[in-house]
């Protein structure tokens, strides 16, 4: 796993501007803290850091192979979990090491864009092909490792992440009236990168570069298919792909582990790893000091995470480590200074940002590559909104129905949400997602909405807490994969009909069918958690004192209610802190 850096310019010499790309790439460093890489010639300037997990001699980037008409160099993030199957289709080529960067490096050069077809994995990578001067920039197609690029007057710059692109002069730090709908109505719209100007290469997409300009075709999209298999057939193929797709993931040349939060996601994950590895497993679950005691149900958390983790912990014998936190690390200034700068955007989540990230810092002492269940709700139907009468029969993002007050957010300035019109917004986007999704024939009108509702969770929704989960894991230079995001898993488990995925009459009935025969009884019979939240009081009041200490005259007070603040809600509070802090930091052009 890397971070990824660019510019490509037709107009100017780019071998004198070495050090802009030294800037750019180094902004990189904490998602490659294990070596840097420059590369240079007239148009095109390539940065790359890299954190080494597969062939930890051999991957050095960026990655060059010279051609009788021209160098084809590539900068590569993320991992090909087929790439053996990959090197062998390609064995009479040559090649220099064992990485998996250089069987898509050649694939490239044997198919040419074509290679994407080929993938199984997460990735995001740029290739400047010296043969026809074109840049092609390629990424994952459930958009699991972030790509972002910035047209400009001759050319393009591009990153991992904005912060990259912001390195280099020619890119500004402006937000506008759609950036801010985006931050604040909780969809990932496809290709939106929240910054004026800046795009994201958005996942299952090839984007070109030359001196005609910027090129963009669809490699990948979630289709409507018939299915044609039995419930028991059905249930069988996913725990075929799952056993495959684990085994696959768990290849590293580095220490591994799994996440283990007591759900059935990463609980299935951590058993049929287990059942890969002639080792014992190594789990991290997240903890905070008090939630025993102060742990009250809510609707969303029914039940704390940590009997169930230590039951899968026991039932799997696995080597298991509980990263405890407490309220003064999680309300640390210094923290959400860190946590923000990863995610470049203010998006908010406080203390829930906060411990993944200390949950993340403290698994990298120990491993380098983790397993996650991230994705299984959007996946298989697990979310509260899936399963309400209500929601299901209406035409609007599912997840945004839970927040019955969200058009009349009192949290923020009302010219602001009077300028933004959400309503507008996220119903134009609700209708050019719903419009994407194929019928198939015979299909009857609920079995449709629920395939809708399926795919606004994959394309709108997931992406988010795809971004959040790379942002916080690579911020400490931790690979985090994410095996139900396996491409073959998610086209099956999208076409499999709303009544299979729920045949027990319970939410995500096809995972649970496919891994209960590896998971203890209290995990099988488990409801759904959301990740955890402290509710330890001395939190609010840490976070109630620093809002406090905002000067009267800061920025945020253009975006935030004053009034709502003082009224001392717990969200509140944590969004103000957020966006003074993020204003802080980045000191954006807002227009709007």
């Amino acid at each position: 796993m890397c971070g990824i850096t660019g510019w490509v310019s037709y107009r100017r010499n780019l071998t004198h501007e070495q050090a802009t790309i030294d800037a750019m790439t180094e902004t990189m460093a904490c998602r490659g803290p294990d070596a840097a890489g420059t590369w240079s010639e007239p148009h095109v300037a390539l940065g790359h850091r890299r954190l080494a997990v597969i062939d930890l001699p051999g991957g050095a980037q960026p990655m060059r192979v010279s051609t009788p008409d021209g160098d084809v160099v590539m900068v590569y993030s993320g991992e090909a979990y087929n790439f053996t199957e990959l090197r062998d289709e390609l064995s009479d080529q040559e090649f220099f090491s064992d990485s998996d960067t250089e069987v898509v490096l050649r694939g490239y050069l044997r198919w040419g864009p074509a290679v994407a077809d080929r993938l199984n994995g997460m990735y995001a990578f740029a290739i400047w092909d010296g043969r026809t001067r074109e840049l092609v920039m390629i990424r994952d197609r459930m958009g699991i490792k972030p790509f972002y690029f910035y047209p400009t007057a001759d050319g393009v710059l591009f990153g991992s992440e904005p912060k990259a692109i912001f390195a280099n002069p020619l890119a500004k730090r402006v937000v506008d009236i759609n950036g801010m709908r985006e931050l604040f109505g909780f969809i990932k719209t496809p290709r939106n990168a929240f910054w004026q100007g800046m795009q994201e290469v958005e996942p299952g997409t090839i984007v070109t570069v030359s001196e005609d300009g910027i090129k963009t075709r669809t490699y990948w999209r979630l289709e409507s298919k018939p299915h044609k298999d039995s419930v028991e057939d059905s249930v069988l193929h996913v725990r075929e792909l799952l056993d495959d797709i684990v085994r696959r993931q768990l290849i590293a040349d580095v220490p591994r582990c799994v996440l283990l939060s007591g759900g059935l996601d990463s609980s299935a994950i951590t058993t049929l790893a287990a059942r890969q590895l002639d080792e014992p497993v190594r789990t991290f679950a997240v903890d905070f000091v008090g939630q025993a005691e102060n742990f009250k149900p809510d609707e969303l958390r029914s039940t704390p995470d940590t009997p169930y983790v230590h039951d899968v912990a026991h039932h799997v014998k696995t080597d298991h480590t509980d990263i405890v936190l407490d309220h003064s690390a999680l309300s640390d200034p210094e923290l959400r200074r860190k946590v923000i700068t990863a995610r470049d955007i203010p998006v908010g989540l406080g203390d829930m940002d906060a411990s993944l990230y200390l949950l993340f810092k403290a698994i990298r002492e120990q491993s380098t590559v983790a397993l996650s269940g991230e994705s299984a709700d959007e996946i298989f139907g697990g979310y509260k909104q899936f399963h309400d009468p209500e929601i299901q029969r209406a035409d609007f993002f599912p997840w945004l129905l839970l927040a019955k007050d969200m058009f009349a957010e009192p949290s923020l300035n009302p010219d602001l949400m009077k300028a933004m019109d959400l309503r507008s917004y996220l119903t134009d986007n609700y209708a050019a997602a719903v419009a994407e999704v194929d019928k198939v024939d015979g299909e009857d009108e609920f079995t449709h909405r629920m395939r809708v509702m399926s795919y606004l969770h994959l394309t709108r929704f997931v992406r988010i807490l795809l971004d959040r989960k790379d942002r916080m894991s690579m911020a400490v230079g931790l690979e985090v994969r994410v095996p139900f995001c396996d491409h073959r898993l998610v086209e099956y488990v999208y076409n499999t009909p709303w009544s299979m995925k729920t045949y027990d009459g319970r939410e995500k009935s096809l995972l649970r069918g496919a891994a209960k025969d590896v998971l203890p009884e209290s995990v099988v019979q488990r409801v759904k958690s959301p990740y955890p939240s402290t509710q330890d009081p001395e939190y609010l009041t840490d976070i109630e004192r620093q809002v406090k200490q905002i000067p009267a005259n800061h920025p945020v007070f253009t975006l935030i209610n004053r009034a709502a603040l003082e009224r001392g809600q717990r969200h509140t509070i944590e969004r103000t802190l957020t966006l003074a802090t993020w204003l802080d930091i980045y000191q954006p052009e807002m227009v709007f």
